[in-house]
Parts: C-alpha cells; structure tokens; sequence
C-alpha cells in the first residue's frame, strides 16, 4: 500500500535539533545520539498506544467524538480494523516510533462469541505479523480489555460471577497468544474495574485471592506457550472503580509478593496514575525501582486542575527530568520501553495534531535525558542525597543496619552522642540547581 493514505502531506520526521522552528520535526530527540553510553533510541524505545492515537474520536461523557477516521471506511468492523492497521504503521513509520502496544480490542472487534473473538484476533495478528517484518516495528506489550464491556461491570479477575471471570480468562489466552505470536516483550495486566464501589456488598478478601490466582494462572500459561518476557501490572488508585485493588506502586509490590508473583512480575508506571494516588511520577518510579520491579513507563501527564485521569501528552520538563534520574540509576527499563498513553485533545482535530503530540512528548523525555545525565555526571546531585545518609557508613550504624545492635544498644549509643546535629536537606538548592540546568 501507498505510504501516505492516511497522512497524505506528512513526511517522515526528521531530527532538525533546537533551533529548528518546523513544528513537524524533532528538536532533541536524536536516535542516534549516545547519552550514557546509549542511544536514544535504546534509552526509550518509545511506544504507540493503538488505543488512545488510532481508536478514541475524541468523545466525552458530555458529547460525541470530533475526530474522523479516515481507516472509518466500512461497515464491516473487520474491514476498519485491517484498514486501522494500515494507518497505525504508516503512522508509526513516518514517525520513527520503534514499538507499538495494544488492548485485543483496539486491533480486532469483538465478535459474537469467544470462538469469533478469537477467530478476529487471530486475523489480524497475522497481518500484523507481516507489518512487523516489512517495517521492524515491534510489539512492546499486549494486554487484553477486561474493562470496556457491560459482562465486566463488576471487575474480571475479581467479578463475583465466576462465568464472567471464565469469560475474562479466555480473553486473556487469547491476547497471551497473540502477544507471543508477536514477539511481544511484555504482557500488562491494567485492572481498570478490578475494586470495587461499595464495601458492604463486597468480600474484599475473595477477590484479591482470585485475582492472585488468576494472574498466577496467566503466568503459567504464558510461560507454557513459550513467552519469555515480563508480566507487567499498571497501578491506578481509582477510576472507574471508586476503590481499585492497584492503588498505587507500593501496594501492587505488596500484592505480587503476598501471591508469590514477584518473580515472573514487575511494574508499568504511569505518571497519571500516579498523581491520581496523590503521588508524584518520580515517587511511583523510585518505589518500583528500589523494590527491582521497575518495568516499564506509560509516558503521559495528568491535568492538575482535573482530578481525573485527562491523559496529556506529557510536556512538563521538571517532571520528565525527575523521572529521567530514576530511570538512569536504575540502569535503564531493560525489556520495556515509554508508550504514549496519551491523547490529543477533544479540540484537536487535525491529522497532523496527533504528530505534534508524540513529537513534543519525544523531545520532552530526550531534553529530560539530557539535563538528567549532566545532573548526574557532571553537577553530581545524587550526592546531595548520598550525603544526607553518611552517618550510616560508621561502625555502630553498619551493625544497626546489618541485625547486630538491640533497641537498648540503640539507646546506650544515643545517650553517648547527645542531641543530634541539625542538617539541612538542601531542597531549595537542588531545585535551583535543576532550575539552572533547564
């Protein structure tokens, strides 16, 4: 097919770098520019999210979509979706976006039974698998829609209908297969109605059990089918259920090792959810980093004069920096990548706004990359942090820390050394310094 049906006038974007005044081209985001001893392309393999650039029109709970499709080309749902397809690749081509994710859902209808889903997702993985191999776009993670449904207004995993919770099963088998049929490099489980709304109809206790064995279940047959890589779940503390069950980094951490899920288990962060949880991005970053279980970023920002989750392409440059410093000590994300879980704005009806979108959101992370190193390399900041914990390098710290000192130790040792020094944290000079390197 012809490489400019759906966005006929757009070329590939090119790096023009930051002096560049061409809104359809990169000002920071160099593919092949080394930052600590990687490309850029390796630190992010930056992902498109099929739902959110190929499948939301742009509607609202107060009026209908304001995008149209041009893949809208049929009324056989089959016919859109593999014209979809089309569209998703000569998007991501044009743009240099190496990855690609999905719901089972956004890349084939759903059909009238299980056997027709299946039969649809199986169509469209093949064609997918033939995009792959002309362009070497790959598949960063597949997930299934446990969510959109009516069946799953009470949750899936959770869902106190255990043919519901069959339903949910076979649904995942089958995205599970398609994943791999796709070389996926992860699998994301997002529990968008895995909570509940009112406690006193609800056995908490139940559900979580089988929800952990669901996901244990899910494992297993990943790995029998032959998949290697990561399951990933994705925190959010409310929306749509009132009280969802992954409320945030450190709970989900708590929930993987109780169901001895660790393992086989980490985290894909988003900066939305996060702040939804009354957290920052960095905080939900540094819990999973420092548990191991960082797997994977969706890259978006949440309105703050909302307090839903609005999914913004992320341009906030203090809080992409913050994050970047996470990601650089933690060694990178290993087999995940940033997806672009964000939309273009409900007044953003030009073919050309969804590619000004991902554009900033790309030179958004690479200038954080940027900062972020020289913070780290040359301005040494982390050791603004690393000084505040010397104290502890000292002999009867070490054996605080390693088991060896009781409680009436730690007092005998308290009395001897006084009332302690005051020392200050010096935030107001690391956020200056942050501020001077912007």
């Amino acid at each position: 097919m012809s490489e400019n049906i759906y966005f006929p006038g757009i070329n590939p974007i090119p790096y023009e770098g930051p002096d560049s005044e061409n809104h359809l081209a990169f000002k920071y985001y160099d593919e092949d520019y080394v930052v600590a001893g990687k490309t850029m392309k390796e630190h992010f393999r930056f992902a498109m999210a099929y739902w959110h650039s190929l499948c939301n029109p742009g509607s609202d709970p107060f009026g209908q979509g304001t995008r149209r499709f041009p893949w809208d080309i049929s009324d056989d749902p089959m016919e859109n979706a593999k014209a979809r397809l089309d569209a998703a690749f000569e998007f991501m081509g044009k743009m240099g976006i190496p990855f690609y994710c999905f719901h089972d859902r956004d890349l084939a209808p759903e059909g009238d039974s299980i056997e027709d889903s299946e039969r649809n997702l199986k169509e469209l993985v093949e064609l997918a698998a033939q995009k792959q191999e002309e362009s070497g776009i790959r598949l960063l993670w597949g997930t299934a829609n446990l969510f959109s449904h009516p069946r799953y207004m009470n949750g899936a995993a959770t869902n106190p209908d255990f043919q519901v919770v069959c339903h949910a099963a076979a649904q995942v088998k089958a995205a599970l297969d398609a994943t791999v049929a796709l070389g996926g490099e992860n699998y994301v489980f997002w529990g968008g109605r895995e909570g509940y709304t009112y406690l006193l109809n609800t056995d908490t206790k139940k559900e979580l059990d089988h929800l952990g064995r669901f996901l244990q279940l899910a494992r297993d047959y990943g790995r029998k089918i032959g998949f290697e890589g990561t399951f990933l779940i994705e925190p959010k503390p409310m929306e749509p259920s009132l009280h969802q069950y992954d409320f945030d980094a450190s709970t989900v951490i708590g929930f993987l090792h109780h169901y001895g899920l660790e393992k086989d288990f980490k985290l894909n962060i988003e900066a939305n959810h996060a702040t939804l949880a009354n957290h920052s991005f960095a905080h939900d970053l540094r819990m999973a980093a420092d548990a191991g279980m960082l797997g994977s970023i969706d890259a978006n920002h949440g309105e703050p004069l909302n307090g839903w989750d609005t999914d913004n392409f992320p341009t906030n440059l203090y809080e992409a920096i913050e994050a970047m410093l996470v990601v650089l000590e933690n060694g990178g994300l290993g087999r995940g990548g940033f997806n672009f879980d964000a939309k273009v704005r409900r007044t953003s009806t030009d073919p050309e706004d969804l590619f000004i979108a991902h554009i900033a959101g790309m030179d958004t992370f690479a200038r954080a990359l940027l900062i972020a190193d020289k913070l780290i390399q040359e301005v040494r900041i982390l050791d603004f942090r690393d000084n505040r914990y010397l104290s502890f390098h000292e002999a009867n710290a070490l054996s605080f820390e390693n088991g060896q000192a009781d409680l009436e130790t730690l007092r005998e040792w308290g009395i001897k050394m006084g009332e302690p020094e005051r020392l200050s944290g010096k935030q107001e000079l690391i956020e200056s310094i942050i501020n001077q390197h912007i």
